[in-house]
């Protein structure tokens, strides 16, 4: 089942950081789209999203017999998504065509990741483990980070191209596996639950992680959307983000069991705060680099993903064990869940790359220090003070949340 586990996890994850690191260079160096014309239809597309996720996960708490179903609409939908993204050129104007193929994908991806990490409390039940069920998923996933982040960079090393047709083909090919693999996840049935409802959310603590989730993901949101300008523009490595990406998500993947450890022994607050403090750090070293500061940002790199691997694996078990203790449904709960981590995507491509844009930044254009300033403050200091409302959350945590 581990193997399934990760695996449909590896693909989810394909639609989630990687494709707010490659869409902006994407859409304004293949498709001439401006910085703000992304930002903004990034922010639109969430406003969809928060009708839409609650629904999804309102369908699957409702049909849970038809969950295998579920599963082969959201992989079939993923994979066709990149494809016409990615790989098909656009058939009509071309912001009409982002937006109708980041429909279909984002859509497809929040079906597929609500009816996964609902499904979760199943296979920890069938299994008996929460924690060793969420290693093997965040393994997955930060697996899947990492190919579909490079992969776009492989391609173009070998076929000499941009690399993102073949990136389109290649995750269309992936899903279409998963979907097969990982059928006999959906066979597996979960207990019943009571309905979910806000004073539910709220008496068992579960809104608060909400909050917290939310504001928590926005840092890794802004440099996510910002690392390939960061690296390029600010820091003139230009073909060594791949390395970096490498570094960042091994250094969160061997980071993961670690953080569990410390969790069990020493509780979450004790564990979620230093991890917290080490992103702070990081993020104010790197507002500190110039110009080809390589192993620096390396560290950076390793550090933060540290941090990172702490968010990935505590804050959706915390979630999880929260909901069930409560004996809430976790369809839509995960409904939620996931357009608050959508939303941090969002909102940090909609303020900060709209801001680089007055600022007179241009992707691999000869920039002002001006511009060059501004994409360094946006990348490294505003997410360092979001990090703080997030540890002031983490300190009020309230009593009902611990972990299992």
């Amino acid at each position: 089942m581990y193997p399934r586990v990760a695996l449909f996890s590896m693909m989810l994850a394909a639609a989630s950081l990687p494709l707010y690191i490659h869409l902006p260079r994407f859409a304004t160096t293949e498709l001439g789209l401006s910085l703000s014309v992304v930002g903004t239809l990034l922010i639109g597309l969430r406003v969809m999203d928060f009708v839409q996720d609650p629904l999804l996960g309102w369908l699957v708490d409702r049909f849970p017999s038809a969950n295998a179903t579920f599963a082969a609409l959201a992989t079939l939908g993923m994979g066709t998504g990149f494809l016409l993204l990615f790989s098909v050129p656009p058939l009509v104007q071309p912001v009409l065509w982002v937006s109708l193929t980041l429909i279909l994908l984002f859509t497809s991806y929040s079906l597929g990741a609500i009816l996964f990490y609902s499904q979760s409390t199943a296979l920890a039940q069938n299994d008996g483990s929460m924690i060793r069920l969420a290693g093997f998923r965040e393994a997955g996933a930060l697996i899947g980070v990492i190919l579909a982040a490079l992969a776009p960079i492989i391609f173009a090393a070998l076929t000499g191209t941009s690399g993102y047709a073949a990136f389109g083909v290649s995750l269309a090919v992936l899903c279409a596996v998963v979907w097969h693999m990982a059928r006999p996840l959906w066979t597996i049935a979960s207990t019943k639950a009571g309905k979910l409802t806000f004073s539910g959310l709220r008496q068992s603590g579960s809104s608060y992680l909400l909050l917290l989730a939310l504001v928590n993901a926005l840092p890794v949101a802004m440099t996510s959307t910002l690392f390939l300008f960061f690296v390029e523009d600010r820091l003139n490595l230009t073909g060594m983000s791949g390395a970096f990406l490498v570094l960042f998500f091994v250094s969160a993947g061997l980071s993961v069991p670690v953080w569990t450890h410390l969790c069990g022994r020493f509780g979450v607050r004790q564990v979620l705060l230093p991890a917290m403090a080490l992103a702070i750090l990081c993020f104010f070293w790197a507002a500190l680099l110039q110009s080809g500061d390589a192993f620096a940002f390396a560290l950076v790199c390793i550090g933060s993903g540290a941090a990172l691997g702490a968010d990935m694996v505590i804050l959706p078990v915390l979630f999880s064990s929260t909901l069930e203790r409560a004996g809430l449904q976790a369809g839509q709960a995960f409904g939620l869940w996931f357009f608050a981590g959508k939303l941090a995507l969002a909102l940090a491509a909609a303020t900060l790359l709209p801001l680089l844009d007055l600022a007179g930044f241009q992707p691999g254009s000869n920039n002002s220090v001006q511009a060059l300033n501004a994409l360094g403050f946006a990348y490294a200091v505003v997410p360092c003070l979001v990090k703080f409302v997030a540890i002031a959350l983490v300190l009020r945590m309230p009593k009902e949340v611990s972990y299992p």
